[in-house]
């Protein structure tokens, strides 16, 4: 292969890479594989995509690099034939409340002028159409007000807009007019103040001051003719000391004489005054005070403090004698438990009461949020967020959702699936001019719904907050995006894509790489998934182990030779040699946990049974309610029970058998820790009891040292140069922060005295850099920390370094920690854990290790539910939840559910199809 048709990289020693010299070749689907932490990640992201980049960025000027992320330069000798690089990662999604899958991949901006320029306006009172008014009608109404009423009649000019507005101020006064408004003070043109240039403003010409009188047509009517002339067809009515009223000769609603705005894309913006609903500012939701979080032990009183609010004894005085006229109405004192609360007197006392004249608990918890910002902050945790009460989530004002396009408004086709919206748009024509008008727009909205459609996201709407995604749909969002640009000559660098999606959906999404491939750009994949692997032009599998077992490239070449590969772990498992073995026995679960009705999303008024004491997994294509049902609907409504602050529980009827549910835990794969002082040691408990060890030492005692000594997040025993981080960080304003490693303690964060500390001839910072596996015979004599650490070992990290700092964690490494911590614990009776696509970032050999500890929770008294389409933990659970039969509208329902033979005898259940297949293929070797 020559240096022109492949990445050349020479002396690769990122992170643990182990001086790796390597083609990629370009053009192609490359897939990286491996276990977990072996490299792949470090490899694809950290050197192809970051390297790319960096010189990308670097070929600007210093002026524009320094808005720009700097991506640091990768620990490797030489690269070449890199190619400009675009980084799909599995991250999280936006948690900004105004992204929408329609903003980020703008199918929205494009929608707002196809509304704009081919809606029709209705009235949103009584919903007629729009009609134009004549000059003569608007004399008209405006003559009906009360004789002696004053009133302006004003000509808008400029609507939140930019800029200083100067020159126009300037003709104003040239033509004659001597009084404008400006952002609602009316000022003479000579005393208007200089207007700051970035902000965005509102003038209004004032086209005459009026008192209403016999005898006014003729002046009124010159005023009506100059102010439509000015405002283009708009005039605006101000009544002084009263209301404003809007005339126009365009959109006048003929019954109820509401004027509404012109057709702009700005009307139909969530993010602009323009189109934003008033209530919510275009968020969609509001927050509002939740009884539940406000008393979360039904056990206890007013008295006895339950209103955690009011806790406080001299709050609670304030409200005293209100209280108790309340209690006298509705039967209950301040001494009466919650618990015994009749609904009306719980409605009373938090929602207020017109008989006693009490306001409301959440009525005067709304008004502290008014008195700054440290009590705003404590009143927070107990607020949940709901849909708007005016808007009902739509986001926009009334005007906005009144125009429609054959009766569908922007909010509904939102609301539509992605495969619904698009065979709705297919499915409209417009005559004449209005059709040289929608040509365009329709190419470009068809074309990038198709694009979504082809990732395997028809199921997912315009409207849904990015926020709700998980990292699969949301990279696979961007996917598409990166589909419609059209770019050529480019290197696409994927995080896991196939994550998230049911294995009848993998074809399509395989396909989309594939047209990315075709098109001239060189695809590279860090991807588990047998099936792409199998795709796959050339494989690199890395390994042999993980973190420092890993690190050395175990094969690199075409999916063929793989196959025939002695030594490659991936191979061994295409080729059927090693298997992931299934469970003798399935667990039967006595008692269960009952959701009824819900109606959460799409799920269609399902009851479902959930196996307590079982490892029970939801499975079903991608869009058909697993999130709505596990996480929205049961996680929730069981966190809100126990006064964990959610947001937006799912629609549910009701829940039965939380009696028997003390704890829930959600285990997902977001960092241990957000900076490099976050370790497996300090996560998992384990750095306790060994500052504790080595405060007991003889060395600590002669000192005086406690534990607090050996810590290196508090003064005292840490390296005060570099605060305990072991590096020091150089800001290089334009280009990258340089770390370097600390001159005083040379990167092992404690000052000499402290690493004179000795326990069995090891100091601290030796001990930090043992790994789990090294750590485990080294403390053998202390049973409680040999059995934490005997826990990592279980689930497959003895590889990791005790001080490893938790950024350099992988996703699946993360959740393992945390796994190990619950494993940590005696006994687990009365704990339901969630996870929710457990298996991301696990090679084939992991999963195996994943089913055993998730059966060893059970082992424990736990009750497991995972949500996952791998086929290995479907086949190993002890009760399997098969939603479908598709996704969006087209599920939402329980296709089947039992053991995982019950599903695979099901012929209505795609998954048990695909069940069958895997396990023909694991019996034929």
């Amino acid at each position: 292969m020559t240096q022109k048709n492949c990445i050349h990289i020479e002396g690769a020693r990122q992170h643990n890479l182990k001086n790796l010299t390597l083609d990629i070749p370009r053009d192609e689907l490359v897939v990286v594989c491996g276990p977990s932490g072996s490299g792949k990640s470090t490899l694809a992201f950290d050197i192809v995509y970051a390297e790319g980049q960096r010189r990308y960025v670097e070929s600007l000027s210093a002026y524009a690099r320094q808005f720009l992320p700097q991506m640091d330069k990768p620990e490797v000798d030489k690269i070449e034939g890199l190619s400009p690089a675009i980084s799909l990662e599995q991250q999280a999604s936006s948690r900004n409340p105004r992204s929408t899958v329609g903003t980020v991949t703008e199918i929205y901006d494009f929608l707002r002028v196809f509304y704009a320029r081919l809606g029709t306006m209705y009235c949103p009172e009584c919903g007629k159409p729009i009609a134009a008014r004549a000059a003569d009608e608007i004399i008209a109404d405006i003559l009906a007000l009360p004789e002696g009423t004053k009133f302006m009649v004003l000509a808008p000019l400029v609507e939140h807009q930019k800029g200083t507005h100067a020159d126009r101020f300037k003709k104003l006064k040239a033509e004659g007019f001597v009084r404008v408004r400006v952002n609602g003070d009316v000022l003479t043109i000579d005393d208007v103040p200089a207007l700051e240039k970035n902000k965005k403003h509102n003038i209004e010409l004032v086209i005459d001051r009026l008192v209403m009188k016999d005898g006014l047509r003729g002046r009124l009517a010159d005023s009506v003719e100059l102010a439509l002339k000015y405002g283009e067809g708009r005039l605006i009515v101000s009544v002084v000391g009263g209301e404003e009223t809007i005339h126009s000769t365009e959109s006048v609603c003929p019954t109820c004489k509401i004027s509404l705005p012109k057709l702009s894309p700005q009307i139909f913006s969530f993010n602009s005054p323009q189109g934003a609903c008033p209530r919510c500012y275009g968020l969609g939701t509001i927050d509002y005070f939740e009884p539940n979080l406000l008393v979360p032990n039904k056990g206890l009183s007013l008295a006895d403090g339950g209103l955690l609010p009011w806790k406080n004894p001299k709050v609670m005085g304030r409200y005293e004698a209100g209280l108790k006229a309340l209690g006298k109405e509705y039967g209950f004192t301040l001494s009466t438990p919650f618990r015994e609360y009749s609904d009306v007197a719980w409605n009373a006392l938090f929602f207020g009461d017109r008989k006693t004249d009490w306001e409301g608990v959440t009525s005067i918890l709304e008004r502290g949020m008014e008195f700054g910002q440290t009590w705003r902050d404590e009143l927070s945790r107990f607020r949940q967020s709901k849909p708007c009460p005016k808007c009902n989530g739509a986001r926009l004002k009334d005007e906005s959702l009144a125009v429609r396009v054959d009766d569908l408004s922007i909010f509904a086709f939102c609301s539509l699936s992605v495969g619904r919206a698009l065979e709705w748009l297919q499915g409209r024509t417009f005559d004449k001019s209005l059709g040289i008008i929608a040509e365009p727009l329709m190419k470009e909205l068809t074309h990038r719904l198709g694009f979504m459609v082809n990732v395997g996201l028809d199921y997912i709407s315009l409207g849904r907050n990015m926020s709700t995604l998980s990292g699969g749909e949301a990279q696979r969002i961007r996917l598409a995006s990166q589909l419609g640009s059209g770019l050529v000559g480019v290197t696409y660098v994927l995080d896991e894509p196939s994550i998230g999606l049911h294995p009848k959906d993998n074809e399509r999404l395989i396909n989309t790489l594939r047209s990315l491939q075709r098109r001239g750009n060189t695809v590279l994949v860090v991807e588990h998934d047998e099936a792409t692997i199998r795709e796959a032009d050339t494989v690199i599998e890395l390994g042999p182990g993980s973190g420092m077992l890993g690190g050395d490239i175990m094969f690199n070449g075409p999916v063929k030779e793989l196959l025939a590969h002695s030594e490659s772990l991936t191979a061994k498992y295409l080729r059927g040699e090693m298997v992931i073995e299934l469970p003798e026995t399935r667990r039967e679960g006595d008692k269960a946990l009952v959701l009824k009705g819900v109606t959460t999303n799409n799920l269609q008024n399902v009851d479902v049974r959930f196996p307590l004491g079982a490892l029970t997994c939801v499975t079903g294509p991608s869009g058909s309610g697993k999130s709505s049902l596990v996480v929205d609907s049961l996680y929730k409504h069981i966190a809100l029970h126990q006064s964990i602050k959610v947001d937006s529980p799912g629609q549910i009827q009701g829940i039965e058998g939380l009696e028997d549910i003390e704890r829930i835990v959600a285990i997902d794969q977001t960092p241990i820790g957000r900076t490099p002082r976050s370790n497996p040691a300090t996560y998992t408990k384990v750095f306790d009891e060994i500052r504790n060890i080595f405060a007991m030492s003889p060395d600590a005692k002669k000192r005086g040292y406690k534990p607090g000594r050996f810590s290196f997040n508090v003064r005292g025993g840490r390296c005060e140069a570099c605060g305990g981080d072991g590096q020091i960080r150089v800001e290089m304003h334009f280009l990258p922060d340089v770390y370097v490693t600390c001159d005083v303690c040379k990167g092992k964060r404690y000052n000499h005295e402290t690493l004179e500390v000795r326990y069995k001839g090891k100091n601290i910072a030796e001990v930090l850099d043992m790994t789990v596996r090294q750590a485990k015979v080294f403390f053998e004599n202390y049973p409680v920390l040999e059995r934490r650490l005997a826990v990592l070992e279980d689930v497959g990290l003895e590889y990791l370094r005790l001080g490893q700092p938790a950024t350099t964690l992988s996703g699946g490494e993360a959740q393992r920690i945390k796994i190990s911590r619950e494993l940590g614990k005696r006994s687990l009776p009365g704990t339901l854990y969630i996870l929710d696509e457990p298996t991301t970032g696990l090679h084939m050999h992991e999963v195996g290790k994943l089913i055993r500890v998730l059966h060893q929770l059970v082992d424990r008294g736990a009750t497991v539910v995972v949500i996952e389409h791998n086929t290995d933990v479907i086949m190993a659970s002890d009760y399997v939840i098969d939603l479908g039969p598709g996704g969006g509208e087209n599920g939402g329902r329980i296709v089947s559910s039992g053991t995982p033979e019950a599903i695979i005898a099901d012929p209505n259940s795609v998954t048990g199809s695909f069940l069958e297949k895997d396990r023909l293929t694991r019996a034929n070797g």
